[in-house]
Parts: C-alpha cells; sequence; structure tokens
C-alpha cells in the first residue's frame, strides 16, 4: 500500500544515485549507517543529514537537507515518524524525486502531499532490503 513493487524499482534504479540520509551519524550501531554502507556498495551517494552534520562514510555531512549545496535524488528517512512529515515537505522543497520512509515508519498525510506534489514515495520498506532483490 505503502509503495508498490514498481516504485520502489524505479525509486531504486531510475531515481538517480545522490541520496540524502536524513538521521545518519557516525554511530555504527544505527540502522542508519549499515543502511548507507549497502546503498554504497550498490553505487549510490550517500550524504548525511543530522544535526551534528558529521562526515560518514567519507561523505560530508549536512545539518539540514536545505543546507546541502548540490540536487539530491531520493531522500531516504531514518527519524521517527512525528518527525517524518516535515522531512518529506523538506525534500519537496529541495526538488528530491522521492521519498523513502523507513521500516516502521508511516505518515499517510505526508504521503499524500509528497505524491500530490509530485515526488515518488514508499514507506515502511527498507532499501538495503529491497536493492539486493533488483536481481
Amino acid at each position: 500500500m505503502y509503495g508498490d513493487e514498481a516504485t520502489v524499482r524505479k525509486i531504486l534504479t531510475e531515481s538517480g544515485d545522490t541520496w540524502a540520509v536524513v538521521g545518519l551519524s557516525s554511530n555504527r550501531a544505527r540502522a542508519a549507517y549499515g543502511v548507507a554502507a549497502v546503498l554504497r556498495r550498490f553505487g549510490k551517494r550517500v550524504v548525511p543529514v543530522h544535526p551534528k552534520a558529521e562526515t560518514v562514510h567519507g561523505e560530508r555531512g549536512y545539518a539540514s537537507l536545505a543546507e546541502i549545496p548540490f540536487d539530491v535524488d531520493v531522500v531516504d528517512v531514518f527519524v521517527n515518524g512525528d518527525l517524518a512529515g516535515p522531512v518529506a515537505d523538506e525534500a519537496v522543497a529541495k526538488g528530491a524525486k522521492a521519498v523513502w520512509f523507513q521500516l516502521g515508519v508511516v505518515d499517510e498525510a505526508a504521503f499524500a502531499r509528497t505524491r500530490a506534489a509530485g515526488l515518488d514515495m514508499v514507506m515502511d520498506r527498507c532499501p538495503a532490503i529491497e536493492i539486493p532483490r533488483l536481481g
């Protein structure tokens, strides 16, 4: 319901290779760190977005999407559900092509707004699980 297989495939293969990962820090124990590593193995440029603006996986971090001085194709959201909707709105403002909410993150109003703005969106799924399935 929150991202059919065609949308998942499109985001992973056609939407572009620059992914802003919101909530990505240098904490190796966090899921975002491992997912970012998988995305990088599959050729994605992973840009960390976190209040600390840390460099992660060799890529400079930014405190917000608005501070990234280049285009972003996909915004992958690793924040709790209460904060995810505003991040989706920031992704629309940034000009991203797609938004991906991680496992357990669902905001139906944000989904509707993001889709109405013309972006592809997936919720409650993990790209690190989906990308190896593409074959």
